[in-house]
C-alpha cells in the first residue's frame, strides 16, 4: 500500500492553512523524540565508527573536536534531509507527525536547516550552563538537562498553535497525520 506524501503531491496539494490541520500533542511529540534518540544513536554509532576508521582512532584534542563537528554535521544531514524530503524521520512517521511549511509542497532546505540549528535550543542552554558550572557528576548533568528540556518543551504552551519555539521561528510547523 502506497501513501501519498509531499513528494508525489502537486503544489496545489500543499498543506492547508494552520487552522485546518491538527497539531500533535506535546506528549506525542516528546515520545517521538525519545524514539528518535534511539534511532539517532544507531546513526551516530556508524558515524563514530567511520570517523575512528578514517583517523586511525587518534585521541589528540583536534581529533576529538573533529569528531564532535563530524557528529554535528551527520546529525544535521540526517534531519535536514528527512525534513526537506518527506517531511518526517522514521520516528516521526511512526508517530504520524510531519514537518511542513504552510504554502509549500515540501519544507525548503533553508527552513529545515534553520529548524535544525534552532532545535539545539533543547540542549545548548543546559550544556552551556553545565560547562559554566563545571559539572562533573552524571546526576548534576541529568538535572541540568532535564530542566533545559522541560523549559524548551514549555514553549509549546506559550504558542497559540502549540508549536515549539524552533518551529515558530523557522516558519515550520508539526502536523498530526491521520491514522491509516
Amino acid at each position: 500500500m502506497q501513501t501519498a506524501d509531499s513528494s508525489t503531491a502537486s503544489p496545489a496539494a500543499a498543506p492547508a492553512a494552520p487552522a485546518s490541520i491538527g497539531t500533535p500533542t506535546v506528549k506525542r511529540r516528546l515520545i517521538a523524540m525519545v524514539y528518535e534518540a534511539f534511532l539517532l544513536t544507531a546513526v551516530e554509532a556508524l558515524a563514530v565508527f567511520m570517523f575512528i576508521f578514517a583517523t586511525g582512532n587518534r585521541q589528540e584534542a583536534p581529533y576529538r573536536a573533529g569528531l564532535m563537528i563530524f557528529l554535528f554535521l551527520v546529525t544535521a544531514a540526517y534531519f535536514i534531509h528527512a525534513w526537506s524530503g518527506s517531511g518526517f524521520t522514521l520516528a516521526m512517521k511512526t508517530w504520524r507527525i510531519k514537518v511542513v511549511k504552510v504554502g509549500c509542497a515540501k519544507v525548503p532546505f533553508r527552513n529545515a536547516a534553520i529548524r535544525y540549528l534552532l532545535a539545539w535550543g533543547w540542549f545548548a542552554p543546559a550544556l552551556a550552563v553545565g560547562a559554566l558550572l563545571d559539572l562533573h557528576h552524571l546526576k548534576e548533568w541529568a538535572i541540568t538537562l532535564a530542566i533545559g528540556l522541560a523549559a524548551w518543551a514549555l514553549t509549546a504552551f506559550l504558542d497559540k498553535d502549540r508549536q515549539f519555539l524552533h518551529d515558530r521561528i523557522a516558519g515550520t510547523r508539526l502536523i498530526a497525520l491521520p491514522k491509516k
